[in-house]
């Protein structure tokens, strides 16, 4: 063998252990659920985590400060093979048992059945038992206890939690910290029968689990549970006349989106029954979100049941559900939904149990960081309520405006805050424009939590329908399903008067459907989502990141991506968005020692907009799916990278040259990268992972320096002008077989890592 090829094998051997970049993954850590899904602060407890791909889970790691954990055990069920070997020996050591009991008559002396015989048939059992007891779905085959501890001054509302295991960290999972008294459901009784109230109800599933006996729980308090299939779990307090309830559950919002699963969330109903059986109040919403809230009032002191299930009596280990009850503090409106920066603002409040019916906000208070509020309610706080804080002048909407004849004057740039006060109410605006002006009128009003599905005109002083909107995608809405804003963009035909009216598309209306309307010149803008929000790769390795753009108001322009204060060896490759273009895939290098500890990173976009730079935070987001086919990008507290395995590259590669590689369409461009490994490309693969249709690799030559690959684009399938990065995934080559035949299947062998993105522009021939 020569020298070459001996460096070059080294070479692949030391990456064959190393971690793949984050695409190629097959089988990445997973949280799928968390069980409770958070806990009172100043208290211990223990925490079951299901998921899949968990070994080695050594640590979890919380989004927040004041949350510790110790990792207990960890629980695998046995694969079928194992199983039907467990069981194999199960019946020979029961065969040996029987043997070994004493019996009458001479004969043949039996083997001795000893005390460690004994400790292995009680394993080989308990074993087996788990097997029986498996989940249906294998991505939450897997269990990790961990032993939880909330510091007394930990702060209360949502993070998250990730498990670091020995294939680095797990996805996100939602964890809260409470003030409350906790409370857990009793486990499933599945003799008991339900009551005869409750069997119309249940003729849809005749083989639904009946409910337990109610769970005893004093309030107010946090009450956790899951519920199984054909689940109902209850529980009973006591309370006084005149209390007025409020029962807020948390279900689709601890695991936004389940993939295998329609609607694609655990959709719970709540129903609220008095000590006799009669039914007071039931809700299976609160307004467009599925979780539900239900409110009531108290009419006589006794006993009281809460009862919760899900919709269609579905149920699994992931239908997790926190209950916040009692007399709790319950924003349900707030008038305006935003207002100015730098300005002091009262806000109205409307609600349940709160100590004042307004919030008063200083002009330092009043800023961007501003996004949520929170009013009182004795020594507690309600739940959080989305504001905005916007720097265009602002006005309030004044009534009679409901036709034109009447429309309230405004003068752009103009933030309205008004309400559809009443069904069928319309509320109209009238501006001077001029001709080939372009203007922009929005509605943020579902996006802040307005019940208002709104619906947005644009007209001249005669009537004319210029345009109109009803329903405008935001995809960075978060976890907002259903998209009911409006935006529109046009230009004016004429100089002149024109309107702008807004309406409910149901003819709905009331104090509660609030609405922000901005009338402006377009205000070109971006935000931006990078996917996934954690990141496991070999030291030194390349991962892939994929940055979503968010362009406001037509804005085209490119974006730069940069790393923030990032720690040495951390590198961006191809941190370039496109002029014109939605999304840019690039490659995130890191250091070639051992991490050590999960690192968060943070990354900036920057893009010069009408002559001034503007930057925007990256903010890390997972792509998950829901029932079957919708995907969204749901945002994360951090980005967080992790290392496992052995190191890649002794230093980081890179591209020899100039970039963007320009390729001519019909033509083909080499390009050389320098691999700080002698050989590293020898016996291995590379291939373009995903690259733009018409974009191919030609040749692969690997030297002692690096590789030069021949990037080739096919003229009738890609034109001059397309600019982005390509990636290259670099793969162990398949191992001939002893005869020299070639291997079945795929050439391809186990992934190794990712080169550099590299920047491409296709340009003419």
């Amino acid at each position: 063998m020569s020298r070459f090829a001996k460096s070059a094998v080294c070479a692949l051997a030391a990456l064959l252990s190393a971690a793949p970049g984050v695409s190629a993954q097959a089988n990445a850590p997973r949280i799928g659920c968390v069980y409770p899904a958070g806990g009172r602060r100043g208290t211990t407890f223990q925490v079951s985590v299901g998921g899949q791909f968990l070994d080695g889970a050594a640590a979890a790691r919380f989004s927040a400060a004041g949350v510790r954990t110790k990792v207990i055990e960890h629980t695998k069920p046995l694969s079928r093979q194992e199983f039907n070997q467990c069981r194999e020996r199960l019946k020979k050591l029961a065969a040996k048992k029987a043997a070994a009991r004493p019996k009458g008559g001479r004969g043949r002396a039996a083997p001795a059945w000893t005390a460690a015989d004994e400790r292995l048939l009680a394993e080989l059992r308990a074993k087996i038992a788990l097997f029986n007891k498996r989940t249906l779905s294998p991505a939450l085959a897997e269990n990790v206890v961990l032993e939880v501890t909330i510091d007394s001054e930990a702060e209360p509302g949502e993070g998250e939690l990730r498990l670091l295991t020995a294939r680095g960290l797990t996805n996100p999972t939602v964890f809260c910290v409470g003030v409350l008294p906790e409370f857990a459901e009793r486990a499933p009784d599945f003799a008991e029968r339900a009551p005869e109230a409750d069997a119309l109800r249940r003729r849809a599933l005749p083989a639904a689990r009946t409910p337990a006996a109610p769970t005893d729980v004093t309030l107010p308090a946090v009450i956790n549970g899951r519920i199984m299939p054909g689940g109902v779990d209850r529980f009973r307090f006591q309370a006084r006349a005149g209390e007025r309830l409020v029962f807020d559950a948390r279900a689709r919002r601890l695991a936004p989106y389940l993939a295998d699963a329609v609607p694609g969330w655990f959709q719970a109903v709540l129903a609220l029954y008095d000590d006799r059986g009669r039914e007071l109040a039931y809700v299976d919403d609160y307004r467009f979100s599925p979780d539900p809230v239900l409110f009531h009032e108290i009419e006589a002191d006794g006993a009281y049941l809460l009862e919760i299930r899900d919709a269609i009596y579905r149920g699994r280990e992931d239908f997790v559900y926190r209950i916040e009850a009692g007399r709790l503090p319950f924003v349900t409106g707030i008038f305006p939904l935003g207002g100015r920066a730098g300005v002091a603002t009262t806000v109205a409040l409307e609600g349940w149990n709160l100590s004042a019916n307004s919030l008063a906000l200083g002009a330092e208070e009043m800023s961007a960081r501003l996004t949520h509020l929170r009013a009182r309610g004795g020594d507690l706080l309600s739940n959080r309520v989305p504001f905005a804080v916007d720097t265009l002048p602002e006005c309030l909407e004044r009534e009679p405006n409901d036709t034109p004849g009447v429309a309230q004057p405004i003068v752009l740039p103009m933030i309205v805050n008004g309400r559809i006060a009443a069904p069928g109410d319309r509320d109209c605006f009238r501006f001077e424009g001029r001709a080939g002006e372009e203007i922009v009128a929005e509605i943020r009003a579902r996006r802040l939590g307005s019940p208002l599905d709104s619906i947005l005109e644009l007209t001249d002083a005669e009537g004319r329908r210029i345009a109109i909107n009803d329903d405008y995608e935001d995809k960075g809405a978060g976890l907002l399903t259903h998209q009911a804003d409006s935006w529109l963009r046009a230009t004016l035909p004429a100089s002149g008067v024109y309107h702008v009216q807004v309406s409910d598309l149901q003819g709905k209306g009331g104090s509660e459907y609030g609405y922000r309307l901005r009338v402006s010149p377009p205000r070109r803008d971006f935000e931006l989502r990078m996917v996934p929000s954690g990141i496991n790769a070999g030291p030194g390795a390349a991962a892939p990141l994929l940055v979503h753009a968010l362009r406001r108001d037509g804005f085209q322009g490119p974006i730069a991506i940069e790393l923030c204060d990032a720690p040495p060896g951390f590198a961006l490759h191809g941190g370039r968005m496109p002029a014109g273009q939605d999304q840019v895939r690039l490659t995130l290098a890191l250091p070639p020692n051992p991490l050590g500890e999960p690192c968060p990173l943070r990354l900036t976009g920057r893009a010069t907009i009408d002559g001034r730079v503007v930057s925007r935070p990256v903010v890390p987001a997972d792509d998950l799916m829901q029932a079957f086919a919708y995907r969204h990008l749901v945002p994360a507290a951090e980005l967080v990278v992790a290392t496992r395995g052995r190191r890649a590259f002794a230093a980081q590669a890179r591209i020899a040259g100039e970039t963007p590689v320009k390729i001519p369409a019909g033509g083909a461009r080499r390009v050389f990268i320098e691999i700080p490994a002698r050989g590293l490309l020898h016996d291995s693969d590379l291939e373009l992972d995903e690259p733009p249709e018409g974009i191919a690799l030609k040749a692969v030559n690997p030297s002692r320096r690096g590789v030069e690959i021949v990037l080739g684009a096919d003229a009738a399938k890609i034109a001059p002008g397309l600019e982005g990065n390509l990636i290259a995934a670099v793969f162990a080559k398949k191992a001939a077989k002893a005869d020299g035949a070639a291997p079945k299947g795929a050439q391809r062998g186990a992934p190794l890592t990712m080169l550099p993105a590299i920047p491409f522009r296709i340009v003419a021939p």
